[in-house]
């Protein structure tokens, strides 16, 4: 869908994807639009003709209709089925890429950490916790010794 103003071949192919593509979805969103219209928000003309939709509050009941009242807590169900990687941590250190290239079966690297000093409990890379080594069923595990608050990681954050 070309310009009648504009030949054609003035249109790159890109533009003319795009128009096509506004096209396609005014036309799918039922709106009543001309050419013009379509050029004149490819142009950015139209952005002060543009008005926002207020966005909606999600209630417990996920209808989105009616905000929250003021005793109502979010539903977090939403988010516990996300996947999240948790990590310990023995320790860490610095070394140099020739002693890392260096190393081999046997090789021992020294730690930052004494022996029995509390492992690290990362959650996606954040420190949530500390805790202990276990073996529970023959499978190593770890007992939370300290659980980091929620307030204290969000000022790790800043």
């Amino acid at each position: 869908m070309a310009d009648e103003n504009k030949p054609e071949e003035e249109m790159s192919p890109e533009e003319q994807a795009l128009a096509d593509e506004w096209a396609a979805a005014l036309d799918e969103a039922g709106a009543d639009t001309s050419q013009d219209d379509i050029d004149a928000m490819l142009a950015g003309s139209g952005k002060a003709d543009t008005q926002r939709m207020p966005m909606e509050e999600f209630n417990h009941s996920g209808g989105g209709q009616q905000p929250m009242a003021a005793g109502d807590s979010p539903n977090l169900d939403v988010i516990l089925d996300i996947p999240v990687t948790i990590s310990m941590e023995v320790g860490n250190t610095d070394i140099t890429i020739r002693n890392l290239l260096q190393l081999n079966q046997g090789s021992v690297v020294e730690l930052d950490r004494l022996a029995g000093e509390p492992l690290d409990v990362m959650v996606n890379g954040t420190l949530i916790a500390h805790g202990e080594v276990v073996v529970v069923n023959e499978k190593f595990g770890i007992r939370l010794t300290d659980v980091i608050s929620p307030s204290e990681r969000i000022k790790k954050l800043k």
